[in-house]
């Protein structure tokens, strides 16, 4: 995201959210989900690792990159989101798809955001990854801003088609599909669905099996703040206590002291759901990841902290948390803090660099442990105002967890990422990992939600057996069929 200054006062603060009170009326189309009985799955390449995402089940991993401030037939912020898919070489075509899409319930109308945030998972579990796609600024009938999310289901020709998940309080205005998060959180060996609302601490999960007909759904409270855009900012899922059972970290205002900080709660998983009454509080940070970085068999929380000062593990230019997992799930206790000043991490944390922006995990090197990849969006390089940056941070080849020994930090003048460092381009708004080629390396893929004033670009970066990158060209509006009117911010968000 755009780098901004932020007040030195840490109350209530934390990453924009995209549904602002703004939009017009709406009719909600597509049928709700249901329970469905396993159906026959797609055979992936035996020899490729399994990726991330693959809405085409040919073993490589696709990247599905929002811009939901694209305007769209003259619809501003009506939102757009593209899939790069993988190939045998990389990065292969790009399908840009909105609520103009054929197929995708709804049209694409002024201030929907579709795209604002997205997830992906086999929901139908039928072997082709789906995309899950909000549109918090939707509005349902005289419900504005109400929101909603959609189901894009994954084919042998890719993502094709798509399902509309119902909102359960319709007339709340809440922003429903504002924050969304696959994961087992039962335990049943089925992708369950977690949504939730801007406006709300309400979370609801829709249980896994799902299909293009209906599901079962229960409803989490988190111990944060609802109401005028004070609910749920952020989601993500993981193992951290090694019980076989995906456990959901929830970010948003805590209630417990006057101030109402930002913080992030684990909500373990069980055999009947996720367990608000348990909540765990833990660091402030918008954005989070989980993944075992130190091989224990417990995943450990990473937690990016941008802010400069004034607010529990901020540090000047932002840092980066990793809160080791145990049988007992996140221990608060036991954590490392990486910054640009760390020992063997590349440059120096200065103010508005907003290190910590985005993060995540995956394995760059192929050598089996997991890696961090960190944007700064807010860098400034060379005099170079905002350019953005990211940093590589690897895991430890003992196994011991990451690491700032061979750190890497990623420009656009760096050898190998395309075009060149220029003001306000905000490279490292988003950060992604994952095997675009199916050589067992992760590939780094990089947006830059500025680039070309405003319209933003994405990165997709191959990671070569000499550790090298190799990004032959970007994905820009141009290529992805996003129209450059106003700023569509492409790169804005992955889905991860």
């Amino acid at each position: 995201m755009p780098h901004q200054e932020h007040s030195t006062t840490p109350h209530r603060r934390g990453r924009p959210h995209l549904a602002a009170a703004i939009g017009v009326a709406a009719a909600l189309t597509g049928g709700l989900l249901m329970v469905a009985a396993p159906a026959a799955t797609a055979a992936p390449k035996a020899d490729l690792p399994a990726a991330d995402a693959d809405f085409n089940g040919d073993g490589y991993a696709d990247v599905a990159a929002s811009a939901p401030t694209a305007s769209v037939n003259g619809k501003k912020h009506a939102g757009t989101v593209s899939v790069i898919y993988g190939k045998a070489t990389g990065a292969g075509r790009t399908t840009t798809y909105s609520q103009n899409s054929p197929g995708v319930p709804g049209t694409a109308e002024a201030g929907d955001f579709f795209g604002g945030e997205t997830a992906y998972g086999d929901f139908d579990r039928d072997g082709y990854d789906d995309l899950a796609v909000g549109a918090p600024g939707e509005d349902v009938g005289g419900d504005k801003d109400g929101g909603t999310a959609q189901i894009l289901w994954g084919s042998a020709s890719g993502l094709k088609g798509g399902t509309t998940v119902q909102d359960p309080r319709p007339t709340k205005h809440d922003g429903f599909g504002g924050a969304l998060e696959a994961g087992d959180f039962n335990g049943d060996g089925r992708d369950d669905l977690a949504l939730g609302t801007y406006s709300a601490a309400t979370i609801d999960v829709y249980r896994g099996g799902l299909s293009q007909g209906g599901t079962s759904r229960y409803t989490v409270k988190p111990p944060i703040h609802g109401g005028s855009g004070d609910g749920v900012r952020n989601l993500h899922s993981g193992d951290a206590n090694g019980d076989g059972v995906d456990d959901l970290i929830v970010n948003g205002y805590e209630k417990d002291t006057p101030n109402g900080y930002n913080a992030n709660f684990w909500l373990p998983g069980s055999p009947s759901g996720l367990k608000a009454g348990t909540a765990e509080k833990l660091l402030p940070g918008v954005i989070t990841d989980l993944g075992d970085t130190d091989k224990d068999g417990y995943d450990d929380v990473v937690i990016g902290n941008y802010w400069d000062d004034h607010i529990t593990g901020s540090a000047r230019g932002g840092a980066v948390h990793v809160v080791h997992g145990s049988v007992n799930g996140p221990d608060s206790g036991d954590r490392q803090k990486f910054t640009q000043d760390t020992s063997g991490v590349p440059g120096a944390g200065e103010k508005g660099d907003s290190f910590g922006t985005e993060i995540d995990l995956g394995d760059v090197n192929g050598d089996g442990h997991l890696d961090l990849v960190v944007g700064a969006p807010g860098e400034t390089v060379n005099g170079v105002t905002d350019t953005g940056a990211a940093t590589v941070l690897y895991g430890a080849a003992n196994g011991s967890g990451i690491s700032g020994k061979g750190a890497r930090f990623l420009t656009q003048n760096t050898a190998g990422v395309p075009n060149s460092d220029e003001k306000g381009d905000f490279l490292g708004s988003d950060v992604h990992i994952d095997d675009l080629n199916g050589d067992g390396r992760g590939d780094i893929v990089l947006g830059a939600s500025g680039e070309n004033g405003g319209n933003g670009a994405v990165y997709p970066l191959i990671s070569r057996a000499d550790g090298s990158l190799k990004g032959a060209s970007g994905v820009y509006t141009s290529t992805a069929g996003i129209s450059a009117t106003g700023s569509p911010q492409f790169g804005f968000r992955f889905a991860d």
